[in-house]
This record gives structure tokens, C-alpha cells and sequence, in this order.
């Protein structure tokens, strides 16, 4: 059968005795993992015990076809039920759980980590079409996951968090769940048991440091603020970021810019622009883009589009200094909107 996403978080802390065997399937490889340790842990609390875990891929049982119902037969030496465990499932081994459904019920739990399936895929449908079997998809985090993965990680060290770094987390987090995990690990390294996560602590712990670099150049650039350009530019040079990604960042920030004002020619207000922009503007760039806005026109973007695009061609083509292009473009860009 196929679980609702509302009766996950609880079948996970505690299985229903009458379901067998689980899939777990999905984008998201970390969750996969995740949410197949916590199950096996319902049984074994030790993951690497070899006596009550057997650990089997989808290679090997295409190579032996009998050895998932071996497994799925045996006893523990010790004592105690059994889990056997199957990573990288995938449809070319689906008739072999057909048959181990279709023969007595075994006390062994059997717990399988698959990647992306189709609706229409063998090894899925097996699942949730077998009445003690389960299917679980695993898809990226809501921001509302997100937020609860990071109050309970950081709770568990009695880490506190301000608001914006929360925001900034949810916002930066959640392609991966086990990525997510290690990322708040290394946060709560940083700010040590009982300590409290500021945005500046979360900006440099969890995120690229060379691309908040060059967004903080961006945005000097765009706002028109050629001194503090200059400060954050040698800094992102000097750390060995190439003038081309500094240039192509300025690149992609104007022509979202010039998308933003296009919307206000139109007549909708400059801060409903910004709060409904997709994707979301990060929080603490939204009143410099608002600020933006106000200093150019689409035809001045445009031309500094230009300025920027043909700086990029001379890094490739003239042999000219590459550092040295990208500087007078982008401080182009940061003294006046009107460039000749």
C-alpha cells in the first residue's frame, strides 16, 4: 500500500506489526537514507550488528535472485528479529519481492532505498499493491520541514537561533536531508552547546563564503556604492574567485533587475514586487533591490547589460588583464546608472 505523507513521521517512530516490508523512494537520497536507518533502528538499534542486519544491493540480488528470500527466511544467531536491508533497488528486481510476498510471512523487516520511481514503476507498484507492504516517497523538504529539521537539531544541543538566521537556513537548506544534517552539525560545532546562531554565524557556517562574497559585490554594484565594491571586489579576487563568475553573477542579478522593472513601469508597487518575486529574493537584499529599483531605468539597464557583456567578451578575446576589466566594468556599473 502507499502511506499518506501525514502517517509517515509516525509510522517511522513506530511501524505498524502487520507491514513487513517498506520502500522508501525519492529525490532526495538523504531522506531516503534517513528515514530507512530510523525504521531499522525500530529493530535493531545498532546499525552495523551483523547477526540481526543483513545488508544486500540491488546489483547483487540481480546477480543471486535467491538471496533476498534466504535473508528474508533466516534467524538471528542471537536472538531477535531480523532486518534486511536493500539499497540501490530498482524495477529489474521487482518480481523477486512479488515472490517474497506471495510466500508466508517472514518475521525479518525488510526495508529497501530506491531512487526517483514512476507511478508506473514495477518495483513501486509491487509495494503498493501488497497488502503488508508499504511504498514511502521521499521528496525535498517543505520550508515548513526545513524549520521543524533545524529547531529539533539545534534543540538537541540546547542551540538557540535568531530569527533572520532561521530565515536564512530555511531559505539555504534542503536539497538533501543528510546534507541538511551535516550542515547543521558543522553550525552547531560552531556555536558550541547552550550557544545561540546569529545570521552572520549562519551565513558564514552553512553557506559558500565565495558566493556570499560575490552577492554582497553584486549588490554594492547595483545599489551604486563604489567604495564598499572596491572593499568586498579585492576580497573575492584576492581568494581566488575568476573575474568571468564575478561578472556573470552582476550579469544575472540586472537582468532579474530588469525583469523587476519592467512589473513597476506597469504600475504595481515596488515592495509587492519584491516580497512576491519568484524565486524569492533572500531577506536581508530586499530593501537594497527596492533601493535599486528607485536608481535605474530599463533603458539604463540595458546599457549596462551591454557594459557587462562586452567586458566578459574582452576577458576571452583582447589578452587584456581579465582582473582588470572586470574592475572598471563593474565600478562602471556602481558610479552612476547612466554609463556612456
Amino acid at each position: 500500500m502507499r502511506l499518506a505523507p501525514a502517517r509517515v513521521a509516525a509510522f517511522l517512530q513506530r511501524p505498524d506489526p502487520a507491514i513487513g516490508a517498506v520502500l522508501l523512494h525519492g529525490p532526495d537520497a538523504g531522506l531516503v537514507r534517513e528515514r530507512a536507518d530510523a525504521l531499522v533502528r525500530t529493530v535493531c538499534p545498532d546499525l552495523g550488528d551483523p547477526f540481526r542486519i543483513a545488508e544486500l544491493t540491488g546489483a547483487g540480488l540481480a546477480a543471486d535472485p535467491s538471496r533476498l528470500a534466504d535473508e528474508a527466511a533466516q534467524l538471528s544467531l542471537l536472538g531477535g528479529p531480523r532486518v534486511v536491508r536493500v539499497r540501490g533497488a530498482v524495477d529489474g528486481i521487482a518480481r523477486l519481492f512479488a515472490e517474497v510476498f506471495a510466500a508466508a510471512r517472514n518475521d525479518a523487516l525488510i526495508v529497501v532505498e530506491a531512487g526517483e520511481l514512476a507511478s508506473s514503476s514495477a518495483l513501486r507498484r509491487t509495494f503498493e499493491g501488497a497488502a503488508h507492504a508499504v511504498a514511502i516517497g521521499c521528496y525535498p523538504d517543505t520550508p515548513l520541514d526545513r524549520a521543524a529539521v533545524i529547531r529539533s537539531s539545534l534543540e538537541a544541543q540546547s542551540v538557540t537561533i535568531s530569527r533572520d538566521a532561521m530565515q536564512y537556513l530555511v531559505e539555504h537548506l534542503g536539497g538533501d536531508r543528510l546534507l541538511t544534517r551535516s550542515e547543521l552539525d558543522k553550525l552547531v560545532l560552531y556555536a558550541g552547546a547552550g550557544g545561540r546562531v546569529e545570521l552572520e554565524d549562519a551565513r558564514r557556517s552553512v553557506g559558500d563564503s565565495a558566493a556570499i562574497e560575490i552577492d554582497d559585490a553584486v549588490m554594492a554594484a547595483a545599489e551604486g556604492d563604489p567604495a564598499r565594491l572596491e572593499r568586498v571586489l579585492d576580497r573575492v579576487l584576492r581568494e581566488g574567485e575568476t573575474p568571468v563568475a564575478v561578472i556573470r553573477a552582476l550579469l544575472r542579478h540586472l537582468h532579474r533587475l530588469q525583469l523587476l522593472a519592467a512589473l513597476a513601469s506597469s504600475g504595481i508597487p515596488v515592495a509587492d514586487i519584491v516580497r512576491n518575486a519568484r524565486p524569492p529574493i533572500f531577506f536581508k537584499h530586499q530593501e537594497s533591490v527596492r533601493r535599486q529599483l528607485g536608481r535605474w531605468s530599463g533603458a539604463e539597464l540595458r546599457q549596462a547589460l551591454e557594459r557587462l557583456t562586452e567586458a566578459e567578451i574582452g576577458m576571452k578575446t583582447t589578452g587584456l588583464p581579465a582582473e582588470t576589466l572586470c574592475r572598471q566594468a563593474m565600478l562602471a556599473v556602481a558610479v552612476a546608472p547612466a554609463l556612456p
